[in-house]
């Protein structure tokens, strides 16, 4: 069985290294044409009625993305999404009819996805009240991708209060034994009785990266990795933070898929 399919990605070398890869792992998938925002999905998907849609998950926000999901119902194809959001952070919303591959690609989670395409290609002809369900099950996802993406806010009880901040005035974090010391991109600073682990675990993981076992940065401010002897990120290019061995593969794997 075959399929056709379009990839639209703002990033040419990530559309042309998924073509590639669906090309030599997944013969399947008959690549018929590129873009690289809504625009031109709307227009490939009207002009080469492709079967599915291979979508960075940053292209369908607000108004654009709800246009793209009417086209779903006059065109009848399915929705890959392609996003840099680990794992964890979307697998509450991995619906069976929502198809996703995590960036930088496997290979095996795209022939998966692929095979998922191939398994629901003829769901929607035959009952529109599938269609109905699984433009409702994208909605919901890409609805609640973009929610965790938005700037948020952590709370801390002090001995005067709450206090509230943006995760974005965030530079880095510093674990002090049990304690954290929050470090703005102001200069200022925030000493928290909460471990630096639990900050781990509130923090939006597709902004901040724990790179040491006393450091979690805000990647928004990465500047530079550096390697030369030792590990270090560089942060607003004055701030130089050791990045532990350990830490560094998934590290450059991250900073890769920014």
């Amino acid at each position: 069985m075959k399929i056709t399919a379009i990839i639209i990605d703002d990033e040419e070398l990530a559309r042309e290294n998924l073509k590639m890869l669906l090309n030599e792992f997944c013969p399947e998938v008959n690549v018929i044409g590129m873009g690289q925002n809504i625009d031109e999905a709307r227009k490939l998907i009207f002009e080469k009625k492709p079967e599915a849609v291979f979508l960075d998950i940053r292209m369908p926000s607000g108004e654009e993305g709800l246009e793209l999901l009417e086209d779903v119902k006059t065109n009848n194809f399915q929705i890959v999404f392609v996003t840099a959001f680990k794992d964890y952070a979307i697998k509450a919303f991995n619906i069976n009819s929502i198809h996703y591959i995590l960036k930088p690609i496997d290979i095996d989670d795209l022939i998966e996805s692929v095979k998922k395409l191939l398994n629901y290609k003829d769901l929607f002809s035959q009952d529109s009240a599938n269609l109905e369900t699984y433009l409702e099950s994208i909605k919901n996802f890409s609805d609640n991708i973009h929610y965790q993406n938005e700037s948020s806010k952590i709370t801390i009880s002090h001995t005067k209060g709450i206090k509230i901040i943006e995760d974005a005035s965030i530079l880095y974090l510093e674990g002090d034994g049990n304690c954290t010391n929050i470090h703005f991109v102001d200069g200022a600073s925030f000493f928290d009785t909460r471990t630096l682990k639990v900050y781990e675990e509130i923090l939006n993981q597709n902004k901040f990266f724990r790179i040491h076992k006393k450091y979690i940065i805000n990647l928004s401010y990465l500047t530079d990795y550096l390697h030369k002897d030792g590990y270090f990120a560089l942060l607003q290019t004055t701030i130089k933070l050791p990045v532990a061995r350990a830490r560094v593969s998934e590290f450059i794997k991250t900073i890769k898929a920014l």
